[in-house]
């Protein structure tokens, strides 16, 4: 019966996988440049948010952020990108994960590209659709709980190896992995 389950679990992420491969070839193509990264929530700085499952923390592969109020009380609180890019892919990718957009970000240039990916998840609603330019700072879609399997919050993943697997969120192996509010606040470019 495990093996059974395993072996569904396997193919579904087979075919994410490769319906998120076709669309991200194009993506990549027409990502615009970055222009800094503030975080996800209570924009720029996270304010009224704090990070209640940081990356690494129980081979979590993210950042969770909850509102400070707890519990569902960030519900339908927007969710913004934390930089300029293209999306790759906004769907429901259903379990664990609900609600997701993953989005391309080049932090480079056009002659020397430097790519990373962001990735939403358990989001309520989603405002955008895949092949959409978006602007640090836009909204792209609400906190949600992943269909009720949670307690609102935005898990929150970025990724230096763009258009892997969907994963499950959680393993010792963080290959392709960065640890989000490290990077953001490595690449941040304050208005003055």
């Amino acid at each position: 019966m495990i093996t059974r389950r395993l072996f569904y679990i396997s193919i579904l992420s087979i075919l994410i996988s490769a319906s998120i491969g076709a669309e991200s070839k194009i993506a990549v193509e027409k990502c615009p440049i970055s222009d800094g990264f503030d975080f996800p929530v209570g924009k720029p700085n996270a304010k009224k948010y704090y990070n209640a499952q940081k990356f690494g923390k129980n081979y979590h592969l993210g950042d969770d952020w909850n509102g400070v109020g707890g519990g569902n009380t960030d519900y339908g609180d927007p969710v913004y990108s934390i930089s300029n890019g293209i999306v790759a892919y906004a769907g429901n990718l259903k379990g664990g994960w609900g609600n997701v957009v993953r989005v391309y970000h080049n932090y480079g240039s056009k002659l020397e590209p430097l790519y990373v990916e962001s990735i939403y998840a358990h989001l309520e609603k989603i405002l955008v659709t895949s092949g959409s330019i978006v602007k640090k700072g836009e909204k792209i879609g609400t906190i949600g709980n992943a269909d009720g399997k949670y307690l609102a919050h935005l898990h929150l993943e970025l990724r230096d190896k763009i258009n892997m697997e969907i994963g499950q969120g959680y393993s010792q192996n963080t290959t392709g992995y960065l640890d989000p509010t490290i990077f953001i606040k490595n690449h941040r470019i304050i208005d003055k």
